[in-house]
């Protein structure tokens, strides 16, 4: 019998250890398209194991943000000793940190436990212009978090207000990845969603710079895009892919689902997340 049980446990540590396991540390949108629930989605898209850390809940749906109510940063770092005393984790992403506090407690605990793949996304305003984002929390993601990072991924307004450079055109944004890739980050993506003309990403290795192009879709199905990327792309780390291949699948999969999306709710709905990933 206690052979049995040797080889139960045996089997069930191979099995683990192929499943590969992804932490999302993010607000939740009530309204299903972005946040804690486009990134649950999007790590069963990829089949991967989505585990979570709510930091904020808001009131929101597809028309705008009616209230947001944050998690004290204490409550933050007991989730992230939960999940990350028991399951080993391959990715981590981070979204809506809101306040200093918050910021400080991820970046405390991303080092105490040494996470892999640390994908930063800095959400600062919803779609609707709702600021999700503290001023004074800025300094503590440039300061505390953005060193940790594998990848972060800002869109051109959030790429604005880290670097404090106004993009305007190609050169605008090749400097402005440049000057966050100096804060201490491994790589930098600045989505193009906000420009004209094609739907242009930008990855900075810090030697290196990288286009990721997609056709500018019309329709209005883009709530979540940003969290959706990132999610994506943490999931493609944890999948063993290099950050440029990472961005490509990701970039690939957030196009499909802007392209396969139905109306939702009254406003600007998300995206379709049941799409081919490949």
């Amino acid at each position: 019998m206690r052979a049995l049980r040797c080889a139960y446990t045996w089997f069930a540590d191979v099995i683990e250890s192929m499943i590969k396991k992804v932490l999302t540390i993010a607000g939740s949108d009530s309204g299903g398209g972005a946040g804690i629930q486009a990134d649950l989605k999007t790590f069963c898209a990829f089949k991967v194991y989505g585990t979570s850390v709510i930091t904020a809940l808001t009131a929101q749906n597809t028309v705008g943000v009616n209230g947001v109510f944050n998690a004290s940063a204490d409550f933050v770092g007991k989730q992230l000793d939960a999940v990350l005393t028991d399951i080993t984790i391959d990715a981590v992403k981070t979204g809506m940190l809101a306040i200093p506090e918050i910021v400080e407690i991820v970046a405390q605990k991303c080092t105490e436990y040494a996470v892999p793949n640390l994908v930063v996304d800095p959400v600062m305003v919803a779609k609707g212009g709702d600021v999700l984002l503290q001023q004074n929390a800025i300094t503590a993601l440039i300061d505390n978090l953005l060193p940790l990072a594998m990848i972060v991924t800002p869109n051109i307004p959030e790429a604005e207000i880290l670097s404090g450079k106004d993009i305007k055109n190609d050169n605008d944004m090749e400097e402005a990845a440049k000057i966050i890739y100096n804060m201490g980050c491994a790589n930098v993506l600045i989505k193009g969603g906000h420009r004209t003309g094609e739907a242009v990403d930008l990855l900075f290795d810090g030697t290196h710079y990288s286009e990721f192009r997609a056709p500018r879709l019309s329709n209005h199905h883009t709530h979540g895009t940003g969290c959706t990327l990132s999610a994506a792309i943490t999931s493609a780390l944890a999948l063993g892919l290099d950050v440029g291949d990472a961005v490509a699948r990701a970039k690939r999969f957030v196009t499909r689902g802007i392209e396969a999306a139905e109306p939702i709710g009254k406003g600007i709905s998300g995206l379709n997340h049941f799409v081919d990933t490949e």
